[in-house]
């Protein structure tokens, strides 16, 4: 209740003041485990699938943003991203999770850039400690699975539990509702089993 009323709160103060609140209070705390949904997304295919994770289960939705959008453009973005990791740039963001200690359950979602988690995603994940908590990871991708990416999430979490991941083609997204269902199954999580 006092979340709700904070997020209407927030939300009549943005209308006046351009601000724009970091978090959207759906139902972020559902049987107990504060729920996050974390992700980075390029096209909107990893966007597609956050949303529809929230469906299922309430959270907070937060979409990581860089400070300097990559560009439009599919090929000039892959040249961009392929540079930034031989040179291991993290691009910095304009995105903050402030209260990243009160969840439990974080579900972190990124495409797939050259067979690991995007560079905004690295870059969140240098900058937090995730020691502890719990997280589910998603990817969108053009045919090249999670590649490295597990073993990159957890070299950047090492002291955090990772569960078993979905990773979809990016033409799935939009559609993949059955997917993240069992998907959540799976793990033992629906709405009412957290």
């Amino acid at each position: 209740m006092k979340m709700a009323v904070l997020a209407i709160i927030a939300g009549i103060l943005g209308l006046f003041s351009g601000f724009q609140p970091l978090v959207h209070a759906a139902d972020s705390s559902t049987g107990g485990k504060k729920v996050l949904i974390l992700y980075y997304s390029w096209s909107g295919n990893t966007r597609e699938l956050a949303k529809q994770i929230q469906v299922q289960i309430g959270g907070d939705l937060i979409e990581l943003e860089t400070v300097k959008p990559y560009p439009t453009d599919y090929n000039q973005t892959v040249d961009q991203a392929k540079k930034e990791l031989e040179a291991k740039y993290l691009p910095p963001l304009k995105t903050r999770v402030d209260n990243l200690a009160s969840y439990d359950l974080i579900f972190l979602g990124s495409p797939n850039w050259w067979y690991t988690l995007s560079g905004p995603v690295r870059t969140f994940l240098s900058q937090n400690n995730l020691a502890g908590k719990t997280v589910a990871p998603f990817m969108t991708h053009g045919g090249g699975g999670f590649a490295n990416s597990i073993n990159d999430l957890k070299a950047f979490c090492p002291n955090a539990t990772i569960l078993e991941g979905l990773a979809l083609s990016g033409g799935r997204a939009k559609n993949a509702q059955n997917d993240v269902k069992r998907w959540l199954n799976t793990l033992g999580i629906a709405s009412g089993n957290l």
